[in-house]
Formats: C-alpha cells, sequence, structure tokens
C-alpha cells in the first residue's frame, strides 16, 4: 500500500514552538514500522516555522513575509536533522523536498517532481515533504499542508491519505464548545452539509483548520484516493487504519 501522512504543527510541537519529542519518536517509530512490513510511505510535515518560531525564541507566529519565511529557514534544517536522527536509528533513508505550487501546477515541473518522488520510493527512501516556505509568496503559494499533501497524494497515485491533527475526525458541531458533538466516521459525499461543518484556523503556531482538510478531501477523493483524518497523538492508530480498522473519519474515494 503506497500510504502518504500528513503530519501537523500542532503534532510535532509543543504550544511553545519547541519539538514534542515523545510524539515525534513515536511517529517515526511507526513510520518505519510500516515501511519494514513492505508499504511505500510518503511524510508531508508541516512544522518548519513552527519550529523556527521555538529556536529564534520568538514571543508568537510571525504575520509579516521576511520573518515567516527566516523562522521556516531555521525550523526546516531543525525538522530535517531531527527526521534524519529518528529514522536513522530504524534504518531508514529521507529525502527532502521542498516544494511549491508552480511544482504541482506546472506541466513539465509537476512531471520532474513525480519522477523524482516515484524514484526515491523505488530506491527504498522515505520522502519527506514541505510547501518552500522560504521562497513561496503570494503568487506560488499552495497556502497549507492539507491541499499540499492531496496534490502529493495524486501526483503519487496513493491508496490512503491521512491527515494527523490535533482533533479524533470531522464531527456534527465543534467539539470544543458543544458536548453533544458526535464523530462522524464516514463521509461518501462531500456535499454542502458537510462542508457546512468546517470551522476556523486551528492552532496558533498552525495555519490549517478543518475548512483546508475538507478541500483535501475533495482533491483526494475525486482522484480514487481515500483519506482519513485522525488524532495525530496517538500515531499507533496508524496499524489500525492499515488493518482496515475504522480511525477517525474516514473519506470514500469516488468510484469509477
Amino acid at each position: 500500500m503506497k500510504i502518504v501522512i500528513k503530519v501537523g504543527t500542532s503534532t510535532l510541537a509543543h504550544p511553545t514552538g519547541c519539538l514534542n519529542i515523545r510524539g515525534v519518536e513515536e511517529l517515526c517509530k511507526v513510520l518505519s514500522d510500516l515501511k519494514n512490513a513492505g508499504h511505500e510511505v510518503i511524510l508531508v510535515s508541516s512544522g518548519a516555522i513552527g519550529m523556527g518560531v521555538g529556536k529564534l525564541s520568538l514571543k508568537e507566529r510571525p504575520t509579516d513575509m521576511p520573518t515567516k519565511q527566516a523562522a521556516a529557514a531555521v525550523g526546516q534544517c531543525e525538522l530535517m536533522y531531527t527526521y534524519d536522527r529518528l529514522f536513522s536509528e530504524y534504518n531508514h533513508t529521507v529525502a527532502q523536498l521542498l516544494i511549491t505550487a508552480a511544482d504541482v501546477n506546472h506541466g513539465e515541473r509537476h512531471e520532474n517532481f513525480r519522477n523524482t518522488l516515484n524514484r526515491l520510493l523505488e530506491l527504498g527512501v522515505l520522502p519527506i515533504i514541505n510547501e518552500n516556505d522560504t521562497i513561496a509568496t503570494e503568487e506560488i503559494v499552495i497556502g497549507d499542508n492539507d491541499t499540499l499533501a492531496a496534490m502529493v497524494a495524486v501526483s503519487a497515485e496513493a491508496d490512503l491519505l491521512v491527515l494527523l491533527s490535533d482533533i479524533d475526525g470531522l464531527y456534527s458541531a465543534d467539539p470544543h464548545k458543544d458536548p453533544e458533538a458526535k464523530l462522524i466516521p464516514m463521509v461518501t459525499e462531500l456535499d454542502d452539509s458537510i462542508m457546512a461543518l468546517a470551522g476556523d484556523k486551528g492552532s496558533a503556531l498552525g495555519t490549517g483548520g478543518m475548512r483546508t482538510k475538507l478541500i483535501a478531501a475533495g482533491i483526494a477523493t475525486e482522484a480514487g484516493c481515500d483519506m482519513v483524518i485522525t488524532n495525530g497523538s496517538h500515531p499507533t492508530g496508524l496499524y489500525d487504519l492499515i488493518d482496515g480498522k475504522p480511525l477517525g473519519t474516514r473519506f470514500a474515494a469516488r468510484k469509477g
């Protein structure tokens, strides 16, 4: 099975912006085990700006573009150093791919990206993909890694896209505000009633929210790829997903 897993800033880092060591170590261990079992794994990782904020001891996530890009440049080094060290413990080689919207929207560049991605997988490498926040401007920005992950899943012709978030899945209402909110285990059609359930922006360090996840679900399922939203605080749940057990909210791929 070819799996694209997107991990958000809220899973990778504490609210301080500093690395969530236990969480990241467990995630890398589970992904390594999935590779050992014969699955092809692609990781789409947020966290560069968030970790840069922590590394630079900034009080909050920057709002101006130059500081965002500076934080991303610092944080991306920290992020890849961490992944390289942890995956190496399980004898897996990682590769970094930093892309912009032009790399998936422009025909020739998209083909180059796909060829590189597929060759890395053939070589047994675990590709780690992020948006190139150090150079992305308004004209070439994808904007959020949920959408990026869906584009990667389509490019890789993945079987499954998993968005690891700070929430268990899609709910009938905002579970932070409504105690009666119920988890929706399966979505077979992304109609207006489902899209209306999208909340606002997520954590202070991240850029995503439920709306971007539902947009990602539309991109992935339209291309024939199932998508699951689940809580990233328990990476071992990925074993259940691979075994076909229900977890979080699954968005069924469109057939035909």
